[in-house]
């Protein structure tokens, strides 16, 4: 099968290749995925994961990419839950090759059925977004009606699922970004937003909770924003400034399946929907992930044809 695999840590983006590897193998409770529509994050490649197993072994050369749109061709031993030729999105592991292939080898658990009438390449926008905005707002924040968030980046993929969700919640939406992300933040739902590039942070005043995806000093700026009893949580870099009075966190997105099913409900509703960005062919995975030219929202690699 073909395959986008990384084996020089120190390549960088260089060292994406468009090569050839044996077909996966289904482990116990896996199912393998002949994927359709993958993404990614271009911060993968730093990660230990993507070098090395769970017991820190070498495990290269390796797929890149953890969200995935696909069917299943194949069930591993002790499989439930799922059947052959059933539509399906979610997250790979991440100690494990990834979405960035024509099949790929996925725990059954970390999947979530895909209605016939959502096509993959915006299911494949949605795993780590939804999931990761969802989280950070109601697991970890825990916003509620009435309440006012500020949302940093609310023009990419997570942040712009986090401004849909919080909008729906009832919650007053402070959307940040560049110039440029001003119009899809404000279409996405958002009552108000703040250019970094020419306004002042400081000037929104107190919120409820920021949920920020920058970090750096947009992350230690942003905890004297927080009013007592709010919460800052990031998913950029660990906290080091706490706000007076307040909670800050940072985390790293967690797969359930339950969240995804009903995230996909709210796809299929029109009450959410993923901001995709370019769609472009496996062969061009390398360019996705240093594109020339940034755009708004997720970045989507289509790998199958529908």
């Amino acid at each position: 099968m073909r395959a986008i695999t990384v084996q020089d840590r120190d390549a960088g983006v260089s060292g994406l290749t468009l090569t050839e590897l044996p077909h996966p193998h289904a482990a116990e409770n896996d199912v393998i995925v002949r994927v359709h529509a993958a993404g990614f994050t271009p911060g993968e490649l730093a990660w230990p994961g993507t070098w090395t197993d769970r017991a820190g072994r070498d495990r290269t050369p390796s797929v890149p990419g953890h969200e995935l749109s696909g069917v299943v061709t194949e069930l591993g031993y002790g499989t439930t839950g799922l059947t052959v030729g059933q539509r399906v999105f979610g997250l790979t592991d991440w100690t494990r090759n990834g979405s960035l292939a024509e099949y790929t080898a996925v725990e059954a658990r970390n999947l979530a059925p895909l209605p016939a009438d959502v096509d993959h390449t915006t299911a494949a926008a949605l795993p780590i977004s939804g999931l990761t905005a969802w989280q950070a707002l109601f697991d970890h924040a825990r916003l509620t009606t009435g309440q006012c968030v500020l949302i940093h980046g609310a023009a990419g993929g997570v942040g712009s699922i986090a401004v849909q969700l919080a909008r729906e919640a009832g919650a007053r939406v402070i959307a940040t970004g560049r110039t440029g992300d001003r119009d899809t933040a404000l279409e996405a739902g958002a009552d108000a937003f703040v250019d970094l590039q020419a306004e002042r942070l400081e000037d929104i005043g107190d919120v409820d909770v920021v949920f920020d995806v920058i970090g750096g000093e947009i992350l230690d700026r942003s905890s004297a924003l927080v009013r007592p009893g709010g919460t800052l949580v990031t998913i950029a870099q660990p906290v080091t400034v706490q706000p007076v009075n307040g909670r800050a966190l940072f985390f790293v997105v967690e797969p359930d399946r339950a969240r995804l099913a009903d995230l996909a409900r709210r796809l299929r509703d029109g009450r959410l929907k993923p901001v995709v960005g370019s769609v472009r062919p496996l062969a061009e995975a390398a360019a996705a992930f240093a594109p020339a030219k940034r755009t708004p929202g997720k970045t989507i690699i289509r790998v199958t044809e529908d």
